[in-house]
């Protein structure tokens, strides 16, 4: 209200975005406005986090911890302790040496190259779809049984000479790849494609009828029992030795294999225009559809890798333990997809990391603990990473992810 003409003064009038002061002088009879800028205030001081640190120092610390905690501890004991290496004249032969956790670590790494190449498959469909492909390990199985097959088209047997016997197998590894792979495009053509916009539990679902699918199969060709195969490399020969280890010939059949496949897997996606097609793919599906990239084909391609690496897996699966079984894959699909996510999912590197790291995670508690503790240790060493380090030992490459 004004009284006898002259408006009252005003209190200021503060705008809470602008952290301005807005006045009208009271010696004014038309309320001249002007303005007086109020500093904001000092924000609040940061307040110390020591959780957050404490998690961080877990992060970092804690998992070479984790991952170094069997190694040390065995090592530790066969040092100290002893481990027995024979008896000789009714008594028992303690040696106090590392050669006990040489040949666990040499037993390990070798399976854990098998299970690298079968990690790789699962994830390359998970980076680019973002797919558990459940029958990628029945794939797997399917290939060792190709392998197994093909010996007798080949003549290949334990008295096959050396010259003919490489090249037979390398002419096996070529048709083994060629064949799973196929199966595994067909797989993505007639299941997974048409369920391409459906929600994600469909594709899943479907998977794993495909897994079943696929395991009648192996039923059906072999039979339910294990079968024993040739031993056509004397896979348990030694060939050299190693500061007391003995390395035999499955654990250079097994790295012979997996290191150029890698490799070449790396050096395909890194430098071909089908590998750069496969990471824009990967990152952004409609966008590299708008560039042109066929992404039909694309998915089809990294099918088709995986699948070859899974039945190069399955020969050297059946090289190594000569013995096939029509449930083996369930059993090695659940190792490398634990080993795929261990490193981080859709990281090639990591499903490599991963699948080494468990195969000597089993080798040490089959050894030192007994086989029926092998799983409950590898899953427990998964826990533990998941939690400290929540994308992976390597992190994870998926769109989600970044």
């Amino acid at each position: 209200m004004v009284v006898g003409g002259v408006p009252p003064p005003t209190a200021p009038i503060r705008s809470r975005s602008s952290q301005a002061c807005i006045r009208t002088p009271s010696d004014t009879s038309y309320g001249a406005m002007e303005t007086t800028t109020i500093p904001p205030s000092a924000p609040p001081a940061a307040r110390a986090r020591p959780l957050a640190a404490v998690r961080r120092f877990a992060g970092r610390w804690g998992l070479i911890a984790a991952l170094a905690a069997l190694p040390v501890y065995y090592g530790i004991h066969d040092l100290t302790v002893g481990y027995q290496a024979g008896v000789v004249a009714g008594h028992a032969v303690i040696r106090h040496d590392l050669s006990n956790l040489g040949f666990n670590f040499a037993v390990g790494l070798s399976n854990g190259a098998i299970w690298a190449l079968i990690a790789i498959g699962y994830t390359l469909v998970y980076g680019i779809i973002e797919l558990i492909n459940f029958a990628h390990g029945d794939v797997f199985m399917i290939g060792s049984f190709t392998a197994v097959g093909l010996y007798a088209v080949f003549g290949l047997t334990p008295a096959t000479g050396g010259a003919w016997l490489v090249v037979g197998l390398l002419i096996i590894l070529i048709i083994t790849m060629l064949v799973t792979g196929s199966l595994n495009v067909l797989i993505e053509r007639v299941a997974y494609r048409p369920l391409r916009n459906a929600p994600k539990l469909a594709p899943l679902i479907t998977a794993v009828g495909f897994s079943f699918i696929l395991q009648n199969v192996g039923l059906l060709w072999r039979g339910g029992s294990p079968q024993s195969v040739p031993d056509l490399i004397n896979v348990q020969q030694t060939v050299f030795t190693i500061a007391g280890v003995p390395i035999q010939r499955g654990y250079i059949l097994a790295f012979a294999v997996m290191i150029p496949l890698v490799f070449a897997l790396g050096w395909f996606i890194n430098s071909t225009h089908a590998g750069r097609a496969m990471r824009a793919t990967a990152q952004d599906p409609e966008a590299a559809r708008l560039m042109g990239i066929n992404v039909n084909a694309t998915i089809s391609l990294t099918f088709l890798l995986g699948g070859m690496l899974a039945g190069a897996a399955g020969l050297v699966y059946a090289l190594y333990q000569t013995n096939v079984w029509f449930f083996q894959g369930f059993k090695a699909g659940l190792i490398a997809f634990t080993a795929a996510v261990m490193g981080g999912i859709g990281n090639v590197r990591g499903a490599v990391l991963g699948g080494l790291i468990i195969g000597v995670i089993q080798a040490l508690a089959d050894s030192r603990l007994g086989p029926q503790w092998t799983e409950a240790v590898v899953f427990g060493y998964l826990i533990a990473i998941m939690v400290l380090r929540p994308r992976g030992l390597l992190g994870e490459e998926t769109r989600e992810a970044g």
